[in-house]
């Protein structure tokens, strides 16, 4: 894999760097945060005009046919900048789920649209008791004569306040032995029986939860085969894992430099508290520690663009855990060399954190993933060992 950016990737990080620094600002992303979830996704409309939608999105359907890498470099840009519009929850996590799951007819009527912001889908595949994992399922799908009712629960749907449409896992009774695997449908938020329960999260952005008491749909909301839905829930799950953890990357590059930056016009017994060899030390680990996250994630993306299915799988939870993690340190460090100042609202260095936090627990935590890596490693040695 070519890491290195070519001219319209260049082109592209540059320019969403230039519209965070001018339409994104700190003053403006607090006012945000404050108005709540009505106005949390008010720039969707830019982000569309920009072409940051249709990015990674095939051309016969109004995309522009980029790659995970186009996703990734704005990801990481709208980490830098704080952004809480929902844009990995909504244009990468559900979108890709939607492109993995649906017929071409599907992805005719309903890409376009994406494209131009003008509809919003959220994914709703999370349940209290899957803890992450999207092949445990109790939503059930009951068949009619109309379709399907759906009835069940699901818990943090990124982005679901304020969306147009949900992709919502769910269990088909009387499917006998392939019962187990998710069916993916596409529910209208309007519809009778969908309630939207909206969560802020500890960053600024919000999710919510999601009732469905006997929602009727009919037999096209049925998302392509019934039988690929656990995999294009993972496909999903790893183009916003890789998302997330470029965001995380983008978060940790700008607490370390407003650090520095800190360090050097802080004044301390009459120097620069940046010329004490302690705190040298601990911003050259920060910094360590933040290009270790970066070579992770592009070892990521290499992997999700090169290897086979369960490669993939080990090394999206390997990814997760270590950058997630690393996350948190590099940020709470960046707190610790602000000293008091970094603990208050209105300095942005505290809200890098807020966002490693709640980038930490998404799509699963560092523990559940590095469990995870832990038994497919153990069934992996299980196996060579049968075999030898």
């Amino acid at each position: 894999m070519n890491f290195q950016l070519n001219s319209e990737q260049q082109m592209l990080q540059d320019s969403v760097r230039r519209y965070i620094a001018r339409a994104y600002a700190f003053d403006r992303r607090t006012a945000q945060v404050k108005a709540g979830c009505d106005h949390h996704a008010r720039n969707w409309s830019s982000f569309a005009e920009n072409g940051w939608l249709a990015a990674a999105l095939p051309e016969e359907y109004g995309g522009l046919g980029g790659s995970l890498l186009d996703t990734v470099l704005i990801a990481q840009e709208l980490g830098r900048g704080l952004v809480v519009d929902p844009f990995v929850g909504c244009a990468v996590l559900a979108v890709q789920t939607f492109v993995a799951a649906a017929t071409p007819a599907q992805m005719d009527v309903l890409l376009p649209r994406i494209a131009e912001g003008t509809c919003r889908i959220a994914l709703a595949y999370q349940e209290a008791s899957s803890r992450g994992n999207p092949a445990v399922v109790e939503t059930l799908a009951t068949r009619d004569a109309n379709g399907f009712r759906l009835h069940g629960q699901k818990t943090a749907v990124l982005g679901a306040p304020g969306a147009d449409q949900f992709i919502v896992s769910a269990r088909i009774a009387g499917n006998g032995a392939s019962g187990d695997h998710p069916a993916l449908f596409l529910v209208d938020a309007t519809m009778q029986g969908v309630t939207v329960r909206p969560v802020p999260l500890h960053d600024g952005s919000w999710a919510a939860q999601l009732q469905l008491d006997g929602v009727q749909v009919g037999q096209q909301a049925a998302l392509g085969d019934p039988g690929c839905g656990l995999s294009a829930l993972r496909h999903g799950l790893a183009h916003g894992t890789a998302a997330l953890c470029a965001e995380l990357v983008g978060s940790m590059e700008a607490a370390v430099v407003a650090t520095a930056e800190f360090l050097r016009v802080r004044k301390q017994f009459g120097v620069p508290i940046g010329s004490f060899q302690a705190l040298q030390h601990r911003m050259a680990d920060m910094a360590a520690e933040m290009e270790l996250a970066r070579s992770m994630l592009y070892v990521l993306l290499a992997s999700l663009e090169n290897d086979d299915e369960a490669t993939r799988q080990h090394t999206v939870s390997a990814a997760k855990a270590l950058i997630g993690r690393t996350a948190r340190q590099v940020c709470g460090q960046a707190i610790q060399l602000h000293g008091g100042i970094g603990m208050t609202e209105e300095y942005t260095i505290g809200h890098y954190f807020k966002r490693a936090v709640v980038g930490d627990l998404l799509y699963g935590t560092s523990d559940q993933h590095d469990a995870y890596c832990a038994a497919s490693l153990r069934d992996a040695l299980s196996l060579s060992t049968e075999n030898a």
